[in-house]
C-alpha cells in the first residue's frame, strides 16, 4: 500500500481583519505544495517538525487509534516562516494522509478545527477560497469560483513565528475592521480578476501598522504600469504577492518581475506560480 497527499501552501492572504468582531482570512492558494506519502514498505520514514507531530498525535486521538503502523514521508516546497501556509499545508496533509491509511475520510471543517487547535490555521486544504476563522478553524465563506490568475512572489526578508505574531498582534488588527469589511463584501459582491485584485491590496495596505513591509506602497503604486491587478500580502509573514489578470503573457510578468527588481532592490524574487483553487489530493498505488 502506498497513497500520496497533496495540499498548497499560500502567498499569504488575500484579505484579513476583523468581520463582525471575529478574526478571519481569505486564503491565497497557490501551486506549490506539501507532500506526505504513507506507505508500509521499508522507506525510511521522515523526522517530522514539531507541529506535524501534534498534527499525527490529534488525528490518531480523533480516530480513536493507539499508533500509527505505516512509515510516512513528508516533502516540502514551502519555506518556513514566510507566511505560505506552510505549517497548514503540512499539518492538513499529515491529517488527511493518516485518516486515509485507515480508511477514513476526513471532512474539511474537521481538518480546520483539528489544525487550529494546535495554532491559528490557514483553509488551504478547503476547495475553493474560503473565508475562515483562523483561531477557530470555521468557515463561514466560500467562493467556488478561482480566476486563473498568476502570482509573481516576492519576499521582504526574515521570518516570522505566526504563533507568537497571533499572540501578540491580533487584537491590534481591529484598527483595520474597516479595510477589512470593505473588502469582504466587495468580494461577495463580484470575485473577479479586478475586485480580488483591489481587496486584496486593500487589505495588504491596512495591515502596515501591524506588520510593516517597506516597498509595499512603491510596488502598489507600480501596479498599472505593470498591468497587474494588486498586490496581496501575508499579513503574519513576510512575502508579497503581484497579482496577474488572467491570460497576461509570460513575457510581460517576466518584464514586470525584472523592473520590480530593478525598482526595489530589497525585495527577493522568489518564484512565478498560479492562484488556484484549494483543496487537497489523494493518490493511491
Amino acid at each position: 500500500m502506498e497513497l500520496t497527499v497533496r495540499v498548497p501552501g499560500s502567498c499569504g492572504e488575500l484579505v484579513q481583519g476583523y468581520w463582525q468582531g471575529r478574526p478571519f482570512l481569505i486564503t491565497c492558494p497557490i501551486g506549490l505544495y506539501t507532500t506526505v506519502t504513507v506507505s508500509n514498505s521499508c522507506h525510511e520514514q521522515t523526522e517530522l517538525g514539531y507541529k506535524s507531530r501534534r498534527a499525527l498525535q490529534a488525528v490518531l486521538d480523533y480516530l480513536g487509534q493507539r499508533q500509527f503502523p505505516f512509515h510516512l514521508r513528508l516533502t516540502s516546497q514551502l519555506p518556513k516562516g514566510k507566511g505560505m501556509a506552510s505549517s497548514s499545508a503540512d499539518m492538513s496533509a499529515v491529517m488527511i494522509a493518516v485518516a486515509a491509511a485507515f480508511g477514513r475520510e476526513l471532512q474539511e471543517a474537521e481538518i480546520a478545527s483539528l489544525a487550529a487547535s494546535i495554532e491559528p490555521t490557514d483553509g488551504v486544504f478547503c476547495q475553493g477560497l474560503v473565508a475562515m476563522e483562523h483561531c477557530t478553524g470555521r468557515i463561514f465563506h466560500r467562493y467556488d469560483t478561482v480566476p486563473p490568475m498568476a502570482i509573481a512572489v516576492f519576499d521582504t526578508g526574515g521570518t516570522v513565528d505566526t504563533v507568537a505574531f497571533h499572540a501578540c498582534h491580533d487584537g491590534s488588527l481591529h484598527h483595520a475592521d474597516g479595510a477589512a469589511a470593505q473588502a469582504f463584501r466587495l468580494l461577495n459582491t463580484s470575485l473577479t480578476a479586478q475586485t480580488l485584485g483591489r481587496a486584496a491590496t486593500m487589505s495588504s495596505l491596512a495591515n502596515q501598522p501591524v506588520l510593516y513591509k517597506p516597498d509595499l506602497a512603491h510596488l502598489v503604486d507600480m501596479c498599472d504600469g505593470l498591468g497587474a491587478a494588486g498586490v496581496c500580502s501575508a499579513h503574519s509573514g513576510t512575502v508579497l504577492g503581484v497579482l496577474f489578470p488572467p491570460l497576461t503573457a509570460a513575457r510581460d510578468m517576466a518584464r514586470a518581475v525584472d523592473t520590480i527588481q530593478t525598482a526595489l532592490p530589497n525585495l527577493i524574487y522568489m518564484t512565478t506560480t498560479t492562484l488556484q483553487s484549494g483543496g487537497w489530493s489523494v493518490t493511491c498505488i
